[in-house]
This record gives structure tokens, sequence and C-alpha cells, in this order.
């Protein structure tokens, strides 16, 4: 019966968010429609990015604030869920840039969509520059939008600045944490070898698992007054859950069903992503084929033969099989520091099923 509860009560809330984000949005429009109406297309992209997805960062927030006592449906929290939303839209955007995929949940990606507008409309010069330029900007504007929302919640002043140091600072991470990722994509051949796995773990870390899970799980436990031992509780739980949700997504970038991800299988591969999966294939494998995994990785012709043939090479090798125990010692230290929280049934048993998923997930 308490799964059953919060699973309505988590319903409500997504309802909620959704039409937060609606009535934002539309007052934003407004304003875009009194710059020009040549701006509607970024606007557009926005709500067609923020109406889909998990919502996994605005429940985690919510049942962090429940867990921490706070009101069901309030208003704080639900803002708080628009922010997270928002955040995680511009993080998209630019991350398929720099990532060069073209596809995002099944459609294309933003500066696709952007390159398509061009071409179709038959302006002059670079579509693919516009379509870059275009798509920067509309994650910048979700940034700004995103700070916007948060600045609106209004909450107790002190919970109301331990929420604001874990905004802040889970923006920060992400951002270095992109960082780290593009630098390991092209350090990584000329680096130490042994220390590839340690360093792909650091940058899903801070690249994603901090603020996929652990920071607005705490936001919203910082939000309804959570004192320093639950939030500390919270982040024992969030962390190795978030890291195992990211190698999950790891290992769906190349072994996952397209039809199922909306993404080409292999497109890791061809970003050249310097994975955990890729790291252990690298350390587990003969010098001739680390070498080929090295000249092979970034490519952006790799057709689908060469994307099984390294397939195969991380399931002969272990990478596959090490990577799948990770995520499993990972998964065991969340649910083991779970169920040590003190919380009433209700959230625990919201944030058990959220955290199944997170894991067990096949998109």
């Amino acid at each position: 019966m308490t799964a059953q509860q919060a699973a309505a009560e988590q319903g409500r809330f997504i309802a909620d968010v959704a039409d937060s984000l609606n009535t934002f949005l539309a007052g934003q429009d407004s304003i875009m429609a009194g710059i020009s109406p040549d701006v509607a297309p970024l606007m557009a992209s926005i709500s067609n990015l923020v109406t889909g997805g998990k919502r996994l960062r605005a429940l985690m927030a919510y049942w962090g604030w429940r867990g921490a006592g706070g009101a069901a449906g309030h208003t704080d929290i639900v803002t708080a869920g628009c922010a997270l939303e928002l955040f995680q839209a511009a993080a998209l955007i630019h991350d398929d840039i720099i990532d060069r995929s073209d596809t995002r949940r099944g459609g294309p990606s933003v500066h696709r969509r952007f390159s398509q507008l061009h071409q179709s409309q038959g302006w002059a010069l670079d579509d693919e520059r516009f379509g870059h330029a275009a798509a920067i900007l509309t994650g910048d504007l979700c940034l700004s939008f995103s700070e916007e929302a948060f600045t609106g919640i209004g909450a107790r002043a002190a919970s109301g600045t331990t929420a604001r140091r874990i905004f802040n600072l889970m923006r920060a991470e992400v951002m270095a944490g992109q960082y780290l990722d593009i630098l390991e994509e092209v350090a990584g051949p000329v680096r130490d070898r042994a220390g590839a796995v340690q360093r792909a773990t650091s940058i899903i870390r801070f690249k994603s698992a901090k603020y996929s899970t652990e920071h607005p799980l705490a936001l919203g436990g910082a939000l309804a007054g959570a004192d320093d031992a639950l939030l500390a509780g919270y982040s024992a739980f969030a962390l190795p859950l978030g890291e195992a949700f990211q190698l999950r997504d790891d290992v769906l970038g190349v072994f996952g069903d397209p039809d199922t991800t909306g993404k080409p299988a292999g497109d890791d591969l061809r970003e050249g992503k310097r994975t955990v999966l890729v790291g252990f294939a690298i350390n587990r494998s003969d010098a001739a084929t680390s070498a080929y995994l090295d000249a092979t990785l970034g490519r952006q012709e790799l057709d689908e033969d060469e994307v099984e043939k390294i397939r195969q090479i991380m399931v002969d090798c272990g990478a596959l099989a090490a990577t799948e125990a990770m995520i499993d010692e990972l998964s065991g230290r969340a649910f083991e520091a779970l169920e040590q929280l003190p919380l009433d049934e209700l959230p625990l048993s919201a944030l058990r099923g959220l955290a199944e998923a997170a894991v067990s997930r096949a998109a």
C-alpha cells in the first residue's frame, strides 16, 4: 500500500512540476515575444526538452524534502523541481553539442533542430555553425531561467542559505566534471593507463552522479530544514546511487537498444568517451587490442561492424563484467545506506523505488 501511496504522490508532484514549468515558460514566452518573434524557436526548443525525461532530479529533491518533514505539494519544492529541470535541460543541450550528438530522446538534438531550421529556410552561410551557436544560446537561456526559478523560492532564511550553497556547488561541479570529461578524451591516450578507471570514476562523480542524485536529494532536504546528520545520510545513499546510475548509462551507451534509449548504439564510442567501461577494456586487453581501442575511439565514421567488434572486446576481456560488478557494489552500498536513514516509510519506499529504477533501467 505504501508503494502505491508513494506512486500517487509522486505522480501529483510530477504534474505540479509540469504545470510550474509551463507557467514559468509562458511568462518567458511573453518577454521573448516582446523582443522579437524570431526568438520563438529558442523557447520552443526549451519547452520541447523539458516536456520529457524521467524527472529523476526533481523527484530526488522532492523525496529529500518529504523525508525531512516538508509538506506534500508545497510551492517551494515544486519550484525547486522546476529549477532542477531547467538546469538539466541546459546540461543536455550543451552536452549534445560537445559530444556532437545528433539525437536526444529519439528526436533531433537542439543544435540539430536549429541546423535543420537553417536548411529549411535557405539561409546563408553554414547551417552547422548556426545550429551550434543557437543551441549554445538556448542552453545559456536555460541556465538563466534555472537561476531565476530557484531565486523565487520563498524558503526560511537558514534553510534557504544551505539550499543555495548546494545549488551553486552542483552547477560548478557539473561544469568542472564536463571539462574533465573532454580533457580525458584527448589526454587519456597519452596518460597513465593504470589510472584510467580512477579518472573515469572521478569524471562521472562530478559530471553526473552528484547532480543527478546527491545534490538534488540534499537540496530538497535543506529546503525542508534537514540537519547535518540527515544530509550526511542522504549523501551516503545518493552518491553511490548516482555513480551506479551513470555506469548503467555508460553500459547502455554501448550495449543498449536504440529503440529504447533513443540514441544510436555505439554513440559513446564515436564520441570518444573515456568511460569506466572503456578504462576497464584498455587495462584488461593486450597491447595490440589496447592500441586498436585508442586508435578507434572517437572516430565519427565507426560503422556497426566496428562497434560490434569493440563490444566483443569488452565482453571477452571482462570489461563489461567488471563494470556490472561495480554497479552491483555501488548499488549495494546505496541500498544499505538507504535503510539506515531515519525516514518514514513513505519517503523510504519512494526512494527505494527510484533507486531500483535508476540502476536496472534499459533507457
